[in-house]
């Protein structure tokens, strides 16, 4: 079991890969300790090599170099309707209470045809990529190839720790097969600016405290920290320094839900006040959108009544989606009509309110 105040331990999941039980049953009781604690575990001896997670993280600061006309010609919110493209900064707020945040995106997904069924049905973040065209991103072919064998190494490395996360909730291996089958995942290149030193500390973040609204989460981090677990045993926040070549890799509400709550989908939060840019590349593993979720089995006792009722993937993730846009486009509403009532709206009155 981690000790209290400790950041997510390093796992070396080559263990899977291994014929050793020996050395899997170690890597399934690593992860379900963490599992159990926070929530929370990083990898290293993944399948991903390190030349394409870097030429990836290259492919994210050209993309978040170029300037806010260009990115802006592939805005998701007026390019497509399935979550595609560029997101500007300050588009979201996941803390209540907070600014909205210093970050800027960029969503790619699968390639799903407008003739697939998940198309025509409108399924969660279902449609073609959004790319940039060949005037304003040069060599975008690369882009488009690097970017789709990083999402489907990803991809393919979730479902094997959905494996390892069977294992650790004494399940068969393949128990999450059907549920990992036709799955929608997204991947989401990040930016963040370092924070001005005047601006509010306690109401100031990149992204601010949330638990991920799916099942695992693969993230990926540059050079600069800023990354911050809550740790609920010490009440703190615990550093997740970058580690060349690793992985972290969180819970999200769906396995908590699956699981009882036996299993933490932890408060995460980015804080950069570095002076330095920061990028990232988290992958969201949601599932297939019309696979219903609930409580699994080992997760609750002879005769007790599961905690959450049954509900689709889709539901879930949507739900997470809407409350968090919802928050950001609020805080603009209501800062815009105080601004034309004559009152710009001040970081003391946000804390106070």
């Amino acid at each position: 079991m981690p000790g209290a105040g400790d950041a997510p331990p390093i796992l070396d999941f080559s263990k899977f890969y291994q014929s050793d039980p020996a050395s899997k049953k170690q890597l399934v009781e690593g992860v379900r300790n963490c599992c159990l604690h926070n929530g929370f575990f990083q990898i290293t001896g993944h399948n991903v090599p390190i030349e394409l997670q870097n030429k990836m993280m290259d492919w994210n600061k050209k993309f978040f170099d170029l300037d806010l006309e260009q990115k802006s010609k592939v805005n998701k919110d007026t390019t497509n309707t399935w979550n595609r493209g560029y997101e500007l900064m300050k588009s979201q707020i996941l803390e209540e209470g907070t600014l909205p945040e210093l970050k800027e995106g960029y969503y790619i997904g699968d390639e799903i045809s407008k003739t697939h069924p998940y198309f025509v049905n409108k399924k969660l973040n279902s449609g073609p990529n959004i790319w940039p065209s060949s005037d304003v991103l040069p060599d975008v072919e690369d882009f488009k190839a690097t970017s789709l064998d990083y999402y489907g190494q990803v991809v393919s490395l979730a479902k094997d720790i959905l494996k390892v996360l069977a294992l650790t909730l004494d399940l068969e291996e393949g128990y999450f097969e059907e549920y990992a089958s036709g799955a929608v995942a997204t991947m989401r290149l990040l930016h963040y600016p370092s924070q001005p030193p005047d601006s509010p500390a306690k109401l100031t973040r990149g992204i601010g405290a949330h638990t991920d609204f799916g099942c695992v989460t693969i993230l990926l981090q540059d050079k600069v920290a800023g990354l911050q677990v809550y740790d609920y045993a010490t009440k703190e926040w615990l550093d997740v320094a970058p580690t060349p070549g690793a992985f972290v890799v969180n819970l999200g509400n769906l396995m908590m839900r699956w699981s009882n709550d036996k299993y933490i989908s932890n408060l995460h939060r980015v804080i950069n006040m570095s002076g330095e840019e920061r990028y990232s590349i988290p992958v969201f593993f949601s599932g297939n959108p019309d696979y219903v979720v609930e409580c699994l089995p080992n997760c609750a006792k002879k005769g007790e009544k599961p905690k959450w009722p049954p509900i689709t993937v889709e539901q879930a993730i949507k739900h997470g989606y809407a409350d968090s846009y919802g928050r950001a486009e609020k805080w603009k509403r209501d800062d815009e009509a105080k601004r034309q009532g004559g009152t710009v709206v001040q970081a003391k009155e946000i804390a106070d309110a």
